[in-house]
């Protein structure tokens, strides 16, 4: 038995969003093929997830003196550590998320941010960062109103670039991505849109 962790990166309603949409898609047919696994729901706008502040960064200074911590700044330590053991137990990942201004919610950066730690999920070494995570299948569910994989707008692409930069400098260097793109330009076509990639993540879910 595998345990999923979904990430969900959009304030919307499932019914509004659309990479909410197919991820739910994605996972109805998940379960038709592995009843046996489980899947947790991280919402990201909905859980708490500390941002880097001046209570984070003094908690890892009194860390590292072996100081007392303040109550504000063990909370936010905490529940770090809290998401990145959760991060690293997980045996599959599932992000779904929209594409906005040029790349992600700030949330799905906060969230990074929080399970990118040094001597957890990656470690320096003379020869530069190594990833701690283990290898685990991970899934990248991602909409875009306009399109950006290829074209004149390419090059303002910040998303997809980054998540896979960020993912494999923690040691996932192998995963698979459905982007939906171009929702936004043709309303006639966005169904079809949305079906293609409806049939990909089917296709996926069997042996993910």
């Amino acid at each position: 038995m595998a345990n999923v962790l979904y990430i969900k990166v959009n304030p919307k309603s499932d019914e509004q969003s659309r990479s909410s949409m197919l991820a739910n898609h994605f996972l109805e047919e998940y379960k038709q093929h592995h009843p046996e696994d489980t899947i947790d729901k991280l919402d990201l706008y909905k859980a708490d997830i500390p941002f880097l502040d001046v209570d984070v960064f003094s908690a890892w200074g009194k860390f590292a003196a072996h100081e007392e911590l303040t109550e504000t700044e063990m909370i936010k330590a905490l529940r770090m550590d809290e998401l990145t053991s959760q991060f690293l137990e997980a045996d599959k990942l599932v992000f779904a998320t929209p594409f906005w201004n040029l790349s992600y919610p700030p949330m799905l950066k906060a969230y990074i941010d929080t399970i990118c730690i040094a001597g957890k999920t990656f470690h320096y070494t003379e020869n530069g960062p190594v990833g701690l995570v283990p290898e685990k299948p991970l899934l990248l569910i991602e909409a875009r109103g306009g399109i950006y994989s290829e074209g004149p707008a390419a090059a303002m692409e910040n998303s997809y670039r980054y998540f896979k930069t960020i993912m494999g400098f923690m040691g996932l260097k192998n995963f698979t991505s459905v982007i939906a793109e171009g929702l936004d330009i043709d309303p006639n076509q966005t169904e079809a849109i949305l079906e293609e990639a409806r049939q990909k993540l089917t296709e996926i879910a069997s042996d993910f």
